[in-house]
């Protein structure tokens, strides 16, 4: 039997995240979860993260895994809730080391554990994983980050007609809308060509589901879900015939004309710690910093 998938848009930061679930077994994931936080006054709360485990219980689904297809700079996940609620394991992508180290220091983060702590499983290129009876494979998709991986469910045998469904983190958006930008620190827009290409070779029926809509200029309604055909006959920044070189061109110009999403700061501090908050000062408070950056070292005297 194919996988049962159920979105749940988070408005407020444009996120997509996922409960997946194998309908023989009733075992289940989720995917990109996000956690509910007011950036004006620095709180934090459970009201996405429970209307989904709400779901996730209402059909019987016990959760198995907690997983990130990357480390967001959109939006805080809510990993450790759900892993809380659960004892689901959280997985990322093994080369969130690289994405620590590159943070560590920026943020004086000493409490970040080496080789990926905090996460209960490292994902590899290729490697596969159960839910239930399904059979996931991880795809290293570096580019927007070094740490970016999809998860493809492969379609069971008895039924060559079922396309796979693949969910494809940052890495591409809906097809009328474009890419994702590769302007964050280890990222590369060469390596986000390759790598959307790895995935649009994928048979044409194949699903994507994306962690991320906008609303593109003509849709007046939210969208998640495009096949690998669409892609790559529609995609105005990586359908047929754009070659590496025109990507690049454009992906680097455009980058250069973005702002810093909203909620960068806080995001990759948490998300980096997989949803773990900075440990409580000696005053019981827990701080999240603000690296500061001054054009003019007077401003800052």
């Amino acid at each position: 039997m194919p996988a049962m998938i159920r979105a749940f848009f988070d408005e407020p930061t444009n996120t997509v995240s996922y409960l997946v679930w194998d309908p023989a077994t009733k075992r289940g994931a989720v995917i990109d979860p996000v956690l509910d936080w007011d950036n004006r006054s620095g709180t934090a709360d459970t009201a996405f993260a429970d209307r989904l485990l709400g779901d996730a219980a209402q059909e019987g689904i016990t959760i198995d895994w907690v997983l990130e297809t990357h480390a967001h700079a959109d939006h805080l996940t809510a990993a450790p809730y759900i892993k809380a609620r659960t004892g689901a394991p959280i997985g990322i992508g093994e080369h969130i080391r690289d994405v620590q180290a590159i943070f560590r220091p920026v943020f004086a983060a000493e409490d970040v554990k080496p080789g990926g702590g905090d996460f209960d499983r490292l994902f590899r290129d290729g490697e596969h994983f159960a839910i239930g009876s399904l059979d996931v494979e991880v795809i290293h998709t570096p580019g927007h980050t070094p740490a970016c991986i999809a998860y493809r469910i492969v379609a069971p045998q008895a039924r060559s007609d079922e396309p796979d469904d693949v969910f494809v983190g940052d890495t591409l958006f809906m097809h009328d809308y474009g890419t994702a930008r590769a302007d964050f620190p280890g990222g590369d827009a060469r390596t986000l060509y390759r790598s959307m290409k790895r995935l649009l070779a994928l048979p044409p029926h194949t699903r994507l589901w994306m962690c991320h809509d906008y609303k593109a200029p003509g849709r007046d309604h939210f969208a998640w879900q495009s096949t690998v055909a669409e892609q790559r006959a529609h995609n105005p920044h990586v359908k047929d015939g754009t070659t590496e070189d025109e990507f690049v061109a454009f992906r680097t110009k455009r980058d250069a004309t973005l702002a810093a999403p909203a909620l960068l700061l806080p995001s990759i501090q948490v998300n980096i710690r997989a949803g773990r908050f900075p440990p409580a000062e000696a005053n019981g408070v827990r701080y999240l910093m603000v690296p500061v950056t001054a054009r003019n070292a007077a401003a800052v005297e």
